[in-house]
Parts: structure tokens; C-alpha cells; sequence
């Protein structure tokens, strides 16, 4: 029932700033419209690894480093200055992006807690430049 209410949340949250702004679409060559952007700058969630460990399940964080392997089908191990944490990744969240142990990545999702582990259910992931 809380990841129900969380959802709700946040679909309400998302969805209010795209019925509030009528102005958008396609902005790039030959565009005749300009699109009104949004709040832009830290987001307050970015945390590390190992503070992601000590945070409640459900709790939406951000988390810069690398993924180091592939543990099984979704699941990789991602690194930071801090220590590493599991990660769940859906096929879905790649877009396309490939990533190697190399590229410093920015994900985003949820801590997930059972009662003897800690992961991260990705959301989103991007590659940050180097």
C-alpha cells in the first residue's frame, strides 16, 4: 500500500508541471516554437553508497561511480568513493546507452530493502561525462 501512495505521489508530481505548461514540443532545426524549461541545479537526493545502505526502503536516491560487473540478468554491482551496493537494472532503463566498468554513471531509483540486503531498483541511468 505505501509503494502504491509513493507512486501516486509522484505521478501527481510529475504530471502537474506538464499540465501546467501548454508551451512545448520539438525544439532543434527549423523549430518555430521554444520550450520553457523547469527548476535546473541539484535535485537534493544525490547520496553515497554507503548512506544509501543506512536509508529507509523506498527512498529515492541519486548515486555517482561505476557499475563494476553483471551479476545476473538485472543485477550489477555498482562502486563509489564509499563501497559498493547491488543494482537492479530492467533492459528498459538502458535506452540504447551501453556503459563499461570505465564510464563514471549516474543512476537513480529506489532503495530496496529486504530484511538481510540493501539494493537500488533503478529507474534511470545516464552516462556522465568524463
Amino acid at each position: 500500500m505505501k509503494k502504491l501512495a509513493a507512486m501516486a505521489a509522484v505521478l501527481a508530481l510529475i504530471a502537474t508541471p506538464v499540465l501546467a505548461n501548454t508551451q512545448g514540443g520539438f525544439s532543434g532545426p527549423n523549430s518555430t516554437s521554444t520550450q520553457s524549461g523547469g527548476f535546473v541545479g541539484p535535485d537534493g537526493t544525490v547520496t553515497t553508497v554507503a548512506n544509501a545502505k543506512t536509508l529507509r526502503g523506498d527512498t529515492w536516491v541519486t548515486l555517482k561511480g561505476t557499475i563494476v560487473e553483471r551479476i545476473s540478468d538485472d543485477l550489477y554491482t555498482f562502486k563509489d568513493e564509499t563501497g559498493t551496493i547491488n543494482v537492479d537494472i530492467d533492459d528498459k532503463r538502458w535506452n540504447g546507452l551501453t556503459v563499461t566498468p570505465q564510464d563514471k554513471v549516474e543512476i537513480r531509483g529506489e532503495v530496496d530493502k529486504d530484511w538481510n540486503s540493501v539494493e537500488i531498483d533503478v529507474k534511470q541511468i545516464q552516462k556522465l561525462k568524463p
